[in-house]
């Protein structure tokens, strides 16, 4: 939900007292709003579907099928927020979307456990992964340098809570 920041700023007061865990307030840069995003967690810390909480799909547009589903994400780190819910969790909740290369790479990070990771786009097959110094909440890019080399971006951080806090862009450069 967009507020006016200053609506924002009276309602942030009155929640600091009881920290909620995944509720999020983000300033709109260059604007006058925030936005304000809540996870809903269910008694006991659980968040409000069946697991898995979040997955990677990817379907077949031709024959408008599923073809593979792979849980994404794991619940490591979240018990310091008192969540009840195993650290081996396979499909965690996703805040971010994936980008694909025409070479058959699916990059996505998107994930609590600030994982970003590479998938064989055709199998679903996990092939990559490198940790983030912060969630991921954002859309990969991809695009080709001045030295003829492709690089994935992904922007690490902002907000703070179950996603972590930080402010970071990072490029890594795909094999030739």
């Amino acid at each position: 939900m967009l507020l006016p920041q200053a609506q924002a700023d009276s309602i942030r007061r009155q929640e600091a007292s009881g920290e909620r865990i995944g509720l999020e307030y983000t300033t709109m840069r260059g604007t006058p709003y925030t936005l304000k995003r809540e996870t809903l967690f269910a008694e006991g810390g659980v968040p409000c579907t069946p697991p898995p909480f979040g997955s990677l799909v990817a379907v077949n547009l031709r024959t408008r099928k599923i073809q593979w589903s792979v849980p994404l994400g794991t619940a490591e780190g979240l018990q310091r927020f008192g969540l009840a819910i195993p650290p081996d969790t396979r499909g965690m909740i996703n805040l971010g979307g994936p980008v694909t290369t025409a070479a058959g790479l699916t990059f996505i990070a998107a994930t609590t456990d600030a994982w970003f990771r590479a998938f064989d786009t055709s199998t679903g097959e996990e092939l990559w992964k490198t940790r983030l110094p912060a969630g991921g909440k954002a859309t990969p890019m991809t695009y080709l340098g001045a030295d003829g080399r492709q690089y994935v971006v992904i922007a690490a951080g902002g907000g703070s809570g179950i996603f972590g806090r930080g402010d970071e862009v990072i490029a890594y450069a795909l094999p030739r």
